[in-house]
């Protein structure tokens, strides 16, 4: 089965379950990823986070309902998870731009979001520069920060907390610390489907500190991207990782953090590496 096969599997059972518990867990278990790399995905693919597509298509179906039936708003509110009237009505007026109650009207304009589907398209929009690293677990030294289990959350949580860092002396002393590989400050994210997901702000070290906390990186194999420009231009070529590299490269996700590797600090002129766990398509199908 193809990468983005798995992706429209994982699509189909979201669409099946609609108007009940969607599971992120067994949705990302479909498409043979982990909760937070079958987010990643799917933001990047879709364009819009995993719980705002969510969002949308039960608004969509919750338009069709109050214009096709007599059903109480508040019973069709519980069918796709609002068990408050309140929440409910933010939500679609969110999507729509009028209340539950003005869609019953006839005529009431309301939006629809259909459901995705992904097809592998080969854009060719330039070279990307990158090497395949066999490497065994080392040790990293830092401060970490617990994630939220919807990424999109995290977007302002990462970067004050390297805003703090910067401030506060912490990076200076990271660097000191600094004496394995991969070389420069290390953002760090832990997000698999067995422990609690965490940042960590840190470098690769093997000297004793009581200051910062220690993590070891689990032995893994690494799509590592060479970039520079702007600080903003890593989320773009995380992009392009996603949605034009990895379909294509034989491999999947692993089970592993995400590293980004900032080798130059200054914004202006920054340098930095995107690594990415990979494991090959056909070891990953083979274990499942």
């Amino acid at each position: 089965m193809e990468w983005t096969e798995y992706l429209n599997s994982a699509v189909n059972y979201i669409e099946e379950n609609l108007n009940g518990e969607i599971d992120y867990g067994l949705a990302a278990r479909t498409a043979c990823c982990s909760t937070y790399h079958f987010q990643r995905m799917f933001g990047y693919m879709a364009g819009v986070p995993l719980s705002e597509y969510i969002r949308r298509r039960r608004m969509s179906l919750a338009a069709v309902d109050l214009q096709n039936s007599q059903e109480k708003i508040v019973d069709i509110a519980l069918r796709y998870g609002y068990s408050s009237p309140t929440a409910f009505n933010r939500a679609f007026q969110s999507v729509h731009g009028i209340s539950p109650s003005a869609a019953r009207k006839q005529g009431a304009p309301v939006k629809s979001y259909p459901p995705v589907s992904f097809k592998l398209i080969v854009k060719g929009m330039g070279e990307m520069n990158y090497h395949i690293v066999e490497k065994e677990a080392f040790r990293i030294v830092g401060i970490s920060q617990p994630m939220r289990s919807e990424i999109e959350e995290n977007f302002a949580v990462v970067p004050e907390m390297w805003g703090k860092a910067a401030m506060d002396g912490t990076l200076p002393k990271l660097a000191a610390l600094m004496d394995g590989f991969p070389k420069g400050l290390l953002g760090v994210s832990v997000c698999n489907d067995k422990e609690e997901w965490t940042y960590f702000i840190a470098v690769a070290s093997t000297q004793p500190s009581e200051e910062f906390q220690e993590y070891q990186v689990p032995a893994c194999t690494w799509a590592v991207f060479l970039r520079s420009g702007n600080n903003l231009s890593i989320q773009e070529l995380e992009q392009r990782i996603v949605t034009e590299w990895l379909p294509a490269s034989g491999y999947e996700y692993a089970n592993a953090p995400d590293i980004e590797v900032y080798l130059n600090p200054d914004p202006a002129n920054a340098q930095y590496e995107v690594w990415i766990p990979v494991v090959k398509k056909e070891q990953t199908i083979s274990g499942k």
